[in-house]
């Protein structure tokens, strides 16, 4: 399970707003208690390839991310990125580049008024729905 503060789901909501119809992403840094990841960090960064159907990260800003979680001895727990206009699910390309098993990756739908955010596993292109806890 994914266990997220309101106010970081909040943050994770707005950036995507803030950049839709674009794809917004980011990375999750925190500690994994048990079979629970506690993101204790959302990392915003930026969607180099500016399209509204999909996203690569800035490189940079991954390295000073992944930086950051290792000065805070926190972990990778994985990524997000919004789908501003289709819902919460792997597209075919999502799952095509899901390189870590162990990773967890959310999807935030802004297709209706009220967000929509899923959390999923995808190892070798099968896909498994991850619980997703907002405390």
């Amino acid at each position: 399970m994914i266990v997220l503060k309101q106010g970081q789901y909040q943050e994770i909501v707005d950036y995507a707003r803030k950049f839709a119809p674009i794809e917004a992403c980011g990375l999750l840094g925190g500690r994994v208690t048990g079979d629970d990841k506690i993101v204790e960090k959302v990392y915003f960064l930026t969607n180099i390839d500016n399209s509204p159907e999909h996203f690569s990260m800035d490189a940079k800003e991954q390295f000073a991310a992944v930086k950051d979680m290792r000065q805070n001895c926190w972990t990778l727990l994985g990524n997000y990125h919004s789908h501003p206009a289709s819902p919460s699910r792997p597209s075919e390309e999502d799952k095509r580049l899901a390189f870590d098993p162990a990773a967890s990756y959310l999807i935030l739908s802004l297709l209706d008024t009220v967000p929509v955010l899923k959390g999923f596993k995808i190892a070798q292109g099968t896909v498994s729905e991850e619980k997703i806890k907002i405390i």
